[in-house]
């Protein structure tokens, strides 16, 4: 037991692995840090509202799209080793429905400002998180859990 530095709990957070003529969608993960790291589109999770509820709903505000949710594929847990921030994000295969996938949109948040295709050869040539979303996304294991990955600054 750590009884150093004080933590909260953890955030709980869902994102959909969405993969459409073999390139999976992405979004930029930071608000402020266009460009360089990228994520699965998602987001924090509301009481009341089951987990295929929040993830269609932070999907759509994050893309434009809606999607059918489909069976978890990925668990990870990341944390800041140096502060209290600590996350656990539960994925889940998505397959589109509608809405335009390469057309304009705008996340009524403004947090995601960048949403980009890619296939798994580009993924080699940009920071993505976490680790393991392009083996949830291609390999087709059943799931993945992925612990304790530190963050990103």
């Amino acid at each position: 037991m750590n009884l150093g530095t004080p933590r909260i709990k953890p955030r709980l957070a869902v994102r959909g692995v969405l993969l459409i003529e073999d390139s999976l969608l992405l979004v930029n993960a930071y608000k402020g840090r266009e460009g360089g790291l990228y994520c699965a589109p998602g987001g924090g999770v509301e009481a009341g509202q089951s987990l295929p509820e929040n993830l269609a709903r932070e999907f759509f505000e994050e893309t434009g799209l809606q999607v059918a949710i489909g069976t978890p594929c990925l668990v990870n847990e990341f944390h800041d080793p140096t502060g209290t921030f600590h996350q656990v994000d539960i994925y889940f295969h998505v397959s589109y429905v509608s809405g335009d996938p390469r057309g304009a949109w705008r996340d009524p948040e403004g947090v995601v400002t960048e949403r980009r295709w890619v296939t798994r050869s580009e993924c080699a040539t940009l920071q993505i998180k976490p680790d393991s979303l392009i083996r949830a996304a291609w390999d087709g294991e059943m799931m993945i859990y992925d612990a304790l990955e530190p963050i990103l600054r």
